[in-house]
């Protein structure tokens, strides 16, 4: 059976894949069509689907969309009418919604088949439910509380559920305008970060402020009988695209969220690309305080209500993996499940999961390990693109190209590194990512001057042998898809140093071999050479969606100032910067 989902005319669209109930393929548009949280139709991500498992469009039994627009529809009225000068936006918005439900004519479209010879069932999930789909349908657990939380989703904020079995309980609901998401947003904007997906730099900034502002911010957000509602006198009103618009061309624009009443008690918004102030820093901070002080009440809650150790959470907010990291000293869950992406595209194979599992009433078998269900490219399609460039570059067994290239990292060296599936989600986490040495005190300078271009505020993350967890963070719950943060512990601060952010955290990714074989044998390599269980990894991109093909990592590679290129079998070393010392043999190596 093959049930494909859809995130469409929605941040970060994607489609994925079910064959028999396992998740075979997932990916975001935007690493097909290289434009950043692309909002419109996944037309190239859906093709990519059906070439993975090779099958047709007509073989598709069932077609999953994570949104409905009839959801919460008496809520969306009731906001109207109570904003009569947003009646005519609504009515024109949910007309253009009906043209964008018809999945078969727009799959018929962008894959050049008459409507008639697609004959599967249509499925539309509401926002929330299909998020804690995701989690919980690839989670290992038979129960498990569901959490989703994120800006906004078919008129919700916020979704507390029971999971058990096949089934998804929904418990309680938070409506807009209310939202956490938004109040996260509402601050970034007001501190010169208004593009979508800019919540992660104020997460970063936070440990720089000091809490001059806890209570101005606390009083724009207040717990209210299990929930919470929001200050609206701080907010402007919401439009019928409840804060997020998607243009035409597929850009995701925020609207503006913050009233005058934010600038008479904070004065002037930063401009964009304007010095970052201490009282920036001060916002950062309290808004981070007091999301995760919300955040921890609202689990508490859903604990009360569904007493399981395990969580099951997603929801753009479920990004914050600061507030991940201390949940489990401030609530009374003992282990979560984030799939990777924990954010919008994750709807695709939320929406899958619900119906094969929910609707359909398949049983449940398949668990999500990892989290790469991208595109793999062969031998001959990368030496092409290494050919192509120009590159210089060599051919090398396994245990060479591991050795080689962490001796390069180990000599302070930075590398890009190629293999295998790309990572579903936006993190790399290992298969496309940009490798370093953690205990260089230079390497977040280098890495931003020569490549990455970011805030200097903002820091790179550790990649961490699993077993070596304990030892060097303060938590060994694990991390595989690099969605919490914990303490270093002090005395493995300095070892850490380019990794250890201004708090003394990390934003770890625990790396096993069931998971990753190669990357985690490079980490191996580089253990040896310098007794450090960790790598520094950051995502293999610059200012860009993270490269999906060799074509693109080759162009990164050579615009940048990478050192090295480790790339499939073969090995790049950019002239002057060979510090490979001696350890194959000719007969293993051959100079192209």
């Amino acid at each position: 059976m093959l049930v494909l989902g859809l995130n469409m005319f929605h941040a970060d669209a994607s489609a994925a894949i079910l064959v028999d109930g396992e998740v075979k393929f997932a990916i975001a548009e935007e690493r097909l069509n290289r434009r950043k949280h692309y909002g419109g139709f996944p037309a190239l991500a859906v093709k990519a689907c059906l070439d993975a498992v090779g099958a047709k469009v007509s073989d598709v039994e069932h077609v999953a969309v994570g949104q409905d627009s009839d959801a919460n529809l008496i809520r969306k009225v009731q906001y109207a009418v109570s904003h009569p000068a947003k009646v005519l936006n609504f009515i024109r918005l949910r007309q253009r919604k009906e043209a964008m439900r018809d999945v078969r004519s727009l799959l018929a479209k962008a894959l050049h088949v008459s409507p008639q010879q697609l004959k599967f069932q249509e499925h539309h999930l509401e926002h929330h439910i299909a998020h804690i789909a995701s989690a919980y349908y690839c989670s290992p657990w038979e129960k498990a509380a569901g959490f989703s939380y994120d800006g906004s989703g078919d008129f919700v904020s916020t979704m507390m559920a029971r999971c058990r079995g096949n089934n998804i309980e929904v418990l309680e609901r938070v409506f807009l305008p209310h939202s956490l998401g938004s109040l996260y947003t509402m601050i970034c904007e007001f501190i010169g970060y208004s593009k979508y997906g800019d919540e992660g730099k104020v997460m970063g900034l936070a440990p720089y402020g000091r809490d001059t502002y806890c209570g101005g911010i606390a009083k724009m957000i207040s717990p209210k009988n299990g929930g919470f509602q929001l200050d609206l006198s701080y907010f402007k009103p919401l439009g019928s695209d409840q804060g997020m618009q998607v243009l035409p061309d597929g850009t995701v624009r925020l609207a503006r969220h913050f009233s005058g009443r934010i600038e008479k008690l904070f004065g002037e918004p930063r401009k964009p690309d304007s010095e970052v102030a201490q009282r920036d820093m001060d916002l950062a901070f309290a808004l981070q305080h007091r999301f995760e002080e919300i955040f921890f009440h609202l689990l508490n809650t859903l604990h009360e209500k569904v007493p399981f150790d395990d969580l099951a959470m997603a929801g753009g907010c479920a990004l914050n993996s600061v507030a991940n990291g201390k949940l489990f000293d401030s609530t009374a869950f003992r282990r979560t499940y984030i799939q990777p992406a924990a954010g919008d595209e994750g709807l695709a194979i939320g929406a899958a999961l619900h119906t094969y599992h929910s609707v359909l009433k398949q049983p449940r078998r398949h668990e999500l390990k990892h989290s790469y269900l991208g595109p793999e490219f062969s031998e001959a399609r990368i030496q092409s693109a290494l050919k192509n460039a120009g590159l210089e570059y060599r051919k090398l067994d396994r245990r060479d190209l591991l050795e080689e290239t962490a001796e390069q990292i180990a000599a302070g060296k930075v590398g890009g590194w190629f293999q295998g599936r790309m990572e579903w989600g936006p993190r790399a986490l290992g298969n496309r990512s940009i490798v370093a040495h953690p205990g260089r005190a230079d390497m977040k300078d280098i890495l931003n001057a020569r490549i990455k271009h970011r805030e200097w505020f903002r820091p790179f993350a550790p990649s961490i042998l699993a077993e070596y967890q304990h030892e060097y963070f303060e938590h060994d719950h694990p991390s595989p898809f690099m969605l919490h943060v914990y303490k270093i512990r002090p005395e493995k601060r300095k070892a850490l140093c380019a990794v250890n952010h201004v708090d003394d955290t990390g934003r770890l990714q625990t790396v096993t071999r069931e998971e990753n074989p190669m990357y985690y044998d490079l980490i191996s390599a580089f253990h040896r050479k310098t007794g450090l269980p960790v790598i520094l990894n950051t995502s293999f991109n610059e200012n860009e969606p993270i490269v999906c093909t060799p074509e693109e990592a080759v162009d990164c590679f050579q615009r940048t100032r990478m050192d090295v290129l480790g790339i499939g079998p073969f090995l790049v070393v950019k002239p002057g910067r060979d510090r490979r010392v001696a350890v194959s043999s000719s007969d293993k190596t051959q100079l192209v």
